[in-house]
């Protein structure tokens, strides 16, 4: 089976004690093919940018973390291609749209045949692509 981790839970995987179930669901997949989008970076990003108005030093950790993650991941990063952005226009046409980035997430999942790995189910059940929610 292969995973496509979201940024919440790439989140807790950096944490020195990550969530107990996290880490066991991490453990139980150690041979799984990971992906990740270039969303998740982007979230990340935008957590330092906002994180270095008020503790660059924490800041300068992330960013090298972030530099490292990227690198480790640098083959199976997945893109907003068009087949994603038309794949996330089929899923979001409900009632009940996803919110923009869940969507976009599932809907890489979706194109690439992956199981969504996120904290966020309820925002992408509805989509119909598979998804684990390792806290659980």
């Amino acid at each position: 089976m292969a995973f496509l981790l979201d940024t919440n839970v790439v989140s807790e995987l950096r944490k020195s004690v990550p969530h107990p179930q996290v880490a066991r669901w991490h453990a139980a997949n150690s041979e799984a093919v990971v992906y990740l989008s270039t969303l998740v970076i982007g979230e990340i990003r935008r957590g330092i940018d906002r994180l270095r108005l008020r503790d660059v030093k924490q800041a300068d950790l992330l960013e090298r973390w972030l530099a490292g993650l990227t690198a480790s991941y640098r083959e199976k990063l997945l893109p907003v291609t068009h087949q994603v952005a038309a794949e996330w226009g089929r899923l979001s046409a409900t009632a009940q749209p996803p919110p923009v980035i869940d969507g976009l997430m599932a809907a890489t999942a979706s194109v690439h045949g992956l199981t969504l790995v996120t904290r966020n189910v309820a925002d992408v059940d509805r989509t119909g692509v598979s998804v684990v929610n390792p806290f659980d």
